[in-house]
């Protein structure tokens, strides 16, 4: 295993360079399908490093592929570059300032994601090159994760139907081998259809779309005290049918997000909140069709995936972080609740450290209870190709996910500090299975097992098409 510490040496002589991409892709925070810019500079930067380059895979203008090397196992290690609507702010100020009033902003740290990754698979591939080893090394650059699933509209255009092992990380407070536990979720529009009239004079000739949406969220909230105690669903009114008091309201809709731990939970949830829409639709005469537009499977663990990764990092160690890091972490954390900060030590099952800013351990493997959890598409990917993941340090503990405090913190020293530690991870990893091919067929015979008698079922279905702006808008 010692062979592949070779690999952060070259980790770190790449790092500068990546550190800039991660950067300008800060500068032009680009949301959901909408990541042109993103997607060239990433397309670019695999073609200054040497690969071999695919754009618009799986039909979608801003997904990229690179590759590298010849013959033997295919690592893909993914990344993504979007960024989140509403989270304009000044770059490394511990107060709200954006930039541009309701403007974007990387508020998942997607901009260090997928520099990172592909950081990794530039020393990945050219470690193989230097040492005569046969492999090929992907770099997956996927867009629209917010909410726009593209991983999963490539795994079912078959983009990973050759690969061997998939890696990725993700930004957090700490490091650590991510416990792999996920929601499996549907978004979904219910688009309700009346009849419009007077409000006053003729009420008993209109049927209201708004009244069928209103009864729909109150059948959904009483159905909260009979579904799992893990699942989550959220709703939002994205169009009320006007903002005329005295018209019957002749459509409305209202847009799901339904989340289970499983993906069988999750279809039987989805079928149930159906049967909700279609009881408000009988009791206001009204018609209502739905409409699926994305979807994500739960994660699936990979157990020797997990402690090989596991093992990389115990060698490393944490990020090292100096005083200038932390005295700005701190003036970070005085912008969060106490709340925030224990929940962040509480996602890790860490005990939390009084004055402690940054990450000073690599938090256990398996750790915390699986309760602070969201959704994410590499648990589609994860389905078809034995998966695993970290977690790199490269914010304050305590910053809120999806805020101005994690936009803010984006490019610090901090930021670029723990996106080269992640990849130093992630590279090795996969330089281990490279020259290891027993550990990728105990990896791929721990996935088999762990899907024996549950079919993967694509939470997005064969006729749903990714929401690309020309097909939105044209």
């Amino acid at each position: 295993m010692q062979n592949s510490d070779a690999v952060w040496g070259i980790v770190e002589k790449k790092s500068a360079e990546f550190f800039a991409l991660s950067d300008r892709i800060w500068d032009i925070p680009e949301t959901n399908y909408l990541e042109y810019r993103s997607a060239e500079e990433h397309a670019e930067m695999l073609e200054r490093q040497g690969f071999r380059v695919e754009r618009g895979i799986a039909g979608m203008p801003t997904a990229v592929m690179g590759e590298a090397g010849e013959d033997g196992p295919v690592i893909a290690i993914l990344g993504e570059f979007d960024a989140l609507p509403g989270l304009s702010q000044e770059a490394g100020v511990a107060e709200e300032r954006p930039l541009i009033d309701g403007g974007n902003g990387h508020g998942c740290g997607h901009n260090m994601l997928g520099a990172g990754s592909m950081l990794a698979a530039a020393a990945v591939k050219d470690f193989l090159a230097e040492n005569g080893l046969k492999g090929r090394v992907r770099y997956y650059g996927c867009p629209a994760e917010e909410g726009g699933s593209s991983k999963g509209f490539m795994v079912r255009a078959g983009v990973f139907d050759d690969v061997d092992i998939a890696i990725s990380w993700h930004p957090a407070a700490f490091a650590g081998v991510n416990n792999p536990i996920s929601l499996a979720c549907n978004e979904i529009n219910f688009h309700f259809s009346g009849r419009a009239s007077h409000a006053s004079a003729t009420p008993h000739l209109g049927r209201s779309a708004l009244d069928a949406v209103e009864l729909m969220n109150v059948g959904v909230n009483y159905m909260r005290e009979h579904m799992p105690s893990t699942a989550r669903i959220h709703y939002a009114v994205t169009d009320t049918g006007g903002a005329a008091p005295n018209v019957v309201q002749a459509r409305a809709t209202v847009r799901y997000l339904v989340r289970a731990r499983t993906l069988p939970e999750l279809l039987s949830l989805v079928a149930r909140v159906k049967k909700v829409a279609e009881g408000a639709a009988l009791m206001t005469e009204t018609t209502v069709r739905s409409e699926i537009i994305s979807g994500d499977a739960n994660l699936v663990g990979n157990t020797p995936l997990e402690e090989c990764m596991f093992a990389q990092l115990d060698r490393l160690g944490p990020p090292v972080f100096d005083d200038a890091d932390r005295e700005t972490a701190l003036k970070f954390q005085q912008t969060f609740s106490a709340e925030d900060i224990a929940a962040s030590y509480g996602r890790f099952a860490l005990k939390p450290k009084k004055g402690q800013a940054l990450c000073e351990e690599i938090f256990a493997l398996n750790a915390g209870d699986g309760t602070l959890v969201g959704s994410t598409d590499v648990g589609t990917v994860s389905w078809v190709v034995p998966t695993v993941q970290m977690r790199g340090a490269t914010y304050a503990i305590g910053t809120p996910g999806h805020s101005w405090q994690l936009v803010a913190q984006g490019k610090l020293p901090v930021a670029h500090k723990g996106t080269e530690h992640a990849a130093k991870v992630m590279a090795s990893t996969a330089v281990e299975l490279i020259r290891n091919p027993a550990l990728i067929a105990a990896a791929k015979e721990d996935h088999k097992a762990r899907l024996e008698g549950t079919p993967f079922v694509n939470p997005i279905p064969d006729d749903v098409e990714p929401p690309l702006p020309e097909k939105v808008n044209g």
